[in-house]
C-alpha cells in the first residue's frame, strides 16, 4: 500500500502540469493578439493624423485626428453632444429591447404552431423585404417628431433576425427528445421550460448580438429622416454645415453606442450561458481556459 501511494503521487502534478499547459499558452497568446490589436489602433490613428496632410487633402475632405478631437471638445461645450447621444443611446437601447422581445415571442410561437407558422409567415416576410427607411417618413406622419418614429424603426430591424435564430432552432429540436418527454407525462409548458427553451438560447444570443449592431442604424435611420434631437440629427446638422469634422465625431459615437450594446450582449450570454465552451484566438479553451 505504501508503495503505491508512492508511486501515485507525482501523476497529480503532471495532470496540473498537461492542464496548466494550454492554459498559458492561451493566456500568452491572448496578451500577444492583445498587442497586436493595440499596435495596430495607434499605427491607424497615426496615419489619421499625419497622412492626409502628407498626401495634400484638404480637410473637408478627411480631417486630421487632432482636427476632429478639437470638434469633439467645441460640441460638447456649445451643441450638447452629451445630451444627443444619451438621447440615441436611450432609443437604441428600448427599440433593441422591444424588438428582441417581440422577436422571441413570435419566434416561439411559430416554432411551437405550424399552423401559426403557415399562416403568419408571408405576412412576417413582406414586412421584413419592405424597405425600412421607407417606413420612417411614415411613421414621421404617424407620431411627429418624438422618439417613437426612431424606436419604431429599430423594432423593426431588430425583430426579424430575433425571430428566425428562435424559430430555426425550435424547428431543428430532435422530435424524439419531445416524445420522449410527453412519454413522461410532461405538459407543454414542462416542454417547452426544459426543451425548447434551453435548446434555443444559442441561436437567440447570435440573433441578439446581430440585433444589437442593426438597433443604431434603426435608430440613426429615424433620426436622419425627422428628427431634432439625437446623434442623427447632429449628423445631418454638420452635413448642412459642410463641417466634416462634427459628421466624423457624431459617427465615432454612433460606432461607439454599437459596439457597448454588442459587448453588453456578449457579457449576457457568457453569464447566460456559462456552461457553453468557448474557443479564443482559435485555439479550444474548454479545457482549463474557462472563466
Amino acid at each position: 500500500m505504501t508503495m503505491t501511494r508512492t508511486e501515485a503521487a507525482p501523476a497529480r502534478p503532471a495532470a496540473q502540469a498537461a492542464t496548466a499547459g494550454p492554459t498559458m499558452a492561451v493566456q500568452l497568446l491572448g496578451r500577444r493578439e492583445s498587442w497586436v490589436s493595440l499596435l495596430f489602433l495607434l499605427v491607424f490613428l497615426a496615419a489619421w493624423q499625419w497622412l492626409p496632410g502628407a498626401l495634400g487633402m484638404p480637410e473637408f475632405i478627411i480631417p486630421s485626428l487632432s482636427t476632429v478631437m478639437a470638434e469633439f471638445a467645441r460640441m460638447l461645450e456649445t451643441e450638447r453632444l452629451l445630451f444627443h447621444t444619451g438621447i440615441t443611446a436611450a432609443e437604441v437601447v428600448v427599440g433593441f429591447a422591444i424588438g428582441s422581445l417581440l422577436g422571441m415571442f413570435i419566434g416561439y410561437m411559430l416554432g411551437m404552431s405550424p399552423t401559426a407558422e403557415f399562416v403568419l409567415s408571408p405576412y412576417i416576410l413582406a414586412l421584413q423585404i419592405a424597405p425600412k427607411v421607407a417606413f420612417a417618413p411614415l411613421f414621421v406622419m404617424w407620431f411627429g417628431y418624438t422618439a417613437y418614429p426612431k424606436i419604431v424603426v429599430a423594432v423593426l430591424i431588430v425583430f426579424f433576425p430575433v425571430m428566425i435564430n428562435v424559430l430555426g432552432s425550435v424547428r431543428t429540436i430532435d422530435p424524439q427528445m419531445i416524445n420522449l418527454a410527453r412519454s413522461f407525462s410532461a405538459s407543454r409548458w414542462q416542454i417547452f421550460r426544459m426543451i425548447e427553451f434551453p435548446a434555443s438560447m444559442p441561436p437567440l444570443f447570435a440573433g441578439l448580438r446581430i440585433g444589437s449592431t442593426l438597433a443604431v442604424i434603426g435608430v440613426v435611420v429615424g433620426e436622419l429622416v425627422g428628427g431634432n434631437t439625437g446623434l442623427g440629427y447632429l449628423l445631418v446638422f454638420g452635413e448642412g454645415q459642410a463641417n466634416t469634422a462634427m459628421v466624423f465625431v457624431t459617427i465615432i459615437l454612433l460606432t461607439l453606442i454599437g459596439i457597448i450594446a454588442y459587448v453588453a450582449v456578449i457579457l449576457l450570454e457568457r453569464r447566460i450561458l456559462h456552461y457553453m465552451p468557448r474557443r479564443k484566438f482559435g485555439i479550444d479553451t474548454d479545457q482549463g481556459g474557462k472563466s
